[in-house]
């Protein structure tokens, strides 16, 4: 993967577009397309102390999710990258897909405050690596930068 190939092309989706459902849309569409053995990328907003469902690419997923539930609710309340090597061992998981067996959900800091996750999920055990976290991070800073 050629990682900063791929976080000039991101930038370049986003940079002139400060519409947030766009620049996720683009960059969950982007994600699909470059992530091997991945079965849903997309992004969660924060409103009202619940993750409500943004743009994404996959089956159809979970609504709402309160912060502190599953993987992503996880990972708001903390607010740090949490990834997940066999969401079947992650007790309070939401399964909104079957298939799903590994998860990454990257929070979207902006001045300090919490305002959505970027969630990816793998029907493979273990998919998800430090390099990939490191990358997704990337990708989540250059939207909290461009678009918020």
């Amino acid at each position: 993967m050629d990682t900063q190939l791929f976080l000039q092309q991101a930038h370049e989706l986003v940079k002139d577009e400060k519409n947030v459902v766009a620049n996720m849309a683009n960059i969950s569409a982007f994600l699909n397309e470059i992530l091997p053995n991945i079965n849903w990328v997309g992004f969660y907003l924060l409103e009202d102390k619940e993750l409500v469902l943004g743009p994404f690419q996959g089956k159809v997923a979970c609504l709402r999710i309160p912060v502190g539930q599953g993987v992503c609710g996880k990972a708001a309340l903390l607010q740090q990258t949490v990834c997940v090597g066999d969401v079947h061992q992650f007790s309070g998981h939401i399964a909104c897909d079957e298939r799903s067996k590994s998860e990454i959900v990257i929070p979207i800091i902006v001045r300090h405050e919490l305002v959505g996750v970027l969630d990816i999920d793998s029907p493979y055990f273990n998919r998800f690596t430090a390099y990939d976290q490191k990358f997704l991070e990337s990708i989540v800073d250059i939207i909290a930068k461009e678009t918020f």
